[in-house]
């Protein structure tokens, strides 16, 4: 929350409360409209936070704790994202979430919206998400899982974060201008690319592009 001086103590809270119920959990330390949240993104800060968590969903769940997977803003120059993906690895966290909305604003955006506070999603996303997904893939070696999130609006656009390195992605902008069926459509889309490739499934298309 954003009056909270610990952020672990929220993070601790909802461990307990939602652990049991969920099939996976979400650490979101990337969102711009709380402020302070994206200082977590340091490696120290971020390893301290990640202990508190996995020993708080480990008393929330002992037999089957679900997994836990760290959402990071695609706005990280190329040294934080070596100090992070390190971080991620150590911790062994199961996936990793790139990314969230951007504070960049492009100068095609109009001035009206240009000038207004928060995160940017939606296609001028989609190029700064598939290269930071790209750049992850390289500095874990393809070991830690990654959930491409950004400007997907059609298969190639899916397709293309795939190849980047992306295990699966997720859409949020799409949906609110295509509606729910544009799922329906880049798996389609997705079918015909794969097999213009000769691939025989996605997951021999996971990170292609480094092969």
């Amino acid at each position: 929350n954003k009056g909270q001086k610990v952020p672990a103590k929220d993070y601790a809270y909802l461990i307990r409360l939602l652990a049991p119920m969920a099939d996976y959990l979400t650490i979101n330390i990337s969102s711009p409209n709380t402020p302070g949240l994206r200082d977590l993104q340091k490696r120290e800060p971020l390893l301290e936070l990640l202990t508190i968590i996995k020993n708080e969903r480990l008393k929330a769940c002992r037999t089957h704790p679900p997994p836990l997977f760290v959402k990071l803003a695609p706005d990280l120059d190329e040294a934080q994202q070596e100090e992070l993906a390190s971080a991620l690895m150590e911790a062994e966290i199961e996936s990793v979430i790139l990314g969230n909305t951007t504070l960049d604003r492009p100068p095609h955006i109009p001035k009206n919206f240009s000038t207004e506070a928060g995160g940017l999603s939606g296609q001028p996303l989609t190029d700064k998400s598939t290269n930071i997904i790209r750049n992850f893939y390289k500095l874990t070696n393809g070991k830690l899982p990654i959930i491409g999130v950004g400007g997907i609006a059609n298969g190639a656009q899916a397709y293309n974060k795939i190849r980047a390195g992306a295990s699966l992605v997720q859409l949020y902008t799409a949906l609110v201008y295509k509606g729910p069926l544009v799922a329906y459509d880049i798996n389609k889309e997705l079918t015909g690319l794969l097999k213009r490739d000769g691939f025989n499934n996605i997951s021999e298309a996971i990170g292609a592009d480094h092969k």
